[in-house]
């Protein structure tokens, strides 16, 4: 990490079936040990699925509505002043808050007890697009312990 310049971020390709750049990093977010072409099938199995269940919503539009329902605003770093140890709430970047998005709904599409991660994936989405499900549960969590926390406030970095 170089000191004297700020180094560009790399450039992604957008997916070739969609072509948008925010589904390409959630496939590179799924993939698991470079097996890309996995990944792809069950993203776009998942949005074949969702064009099924909402027949008259674009699967795109809804896969972008369900990553900003999940996107937390804020969350609580641990600060250390004199003995005691803090929560702070920070906000949080815009690039953190979708990873952190991606990371939540990939986790909890794992944990679900759909047969393929295809239907996973696609019914971890829909309860984002309806702002339901264990991804938004945390995101409330999140912003509930930043909200309780908010006295410490003045003790940011």
């Amino acid at each position: 990490m170089p000191r004297r310049r700020e180094v560009p971020k790399r450039v992604l390709l957008p997916d070739p079936k969609y072509k948008s750049p925010l589904l390409a990093k959630f496939i590179n977010t799924v993939m698991v040990c470079g097996k890309k072409s996995v990944a792809e099938s069950s993203v776009y199995g998942a949005l074949e699925i969702l064009k099924k269940k909402l027949p008259n919503e674009d699967p795109i539009r809804v896969f972008e509505t369900a990553i900003d329902n999940a996107k937390p605003l804020l969350q609580v770093k641990s600060r250390r002043v004199g003995g005691a140890t803090y929560q702070v709430p920070v906000e949080i970047a815009p690039a953190v808050r979708t990873a952190l998005a991606f990371r939540w709904v990939i986790e909890f599409s794992r944990k679900r007890g759909e047969k393929t991660m295809a239907e996973r994936l696609a019914a971890e989405l829909l309860d984002c697009f309806n702002r339901q499900g264990n991804t938004i549960k945390r995101r409330e969590d999140t912003h509930r312990m930043a909200e309780a926390n908010k006295a410490f406030a003045h003790l940011r970095f």
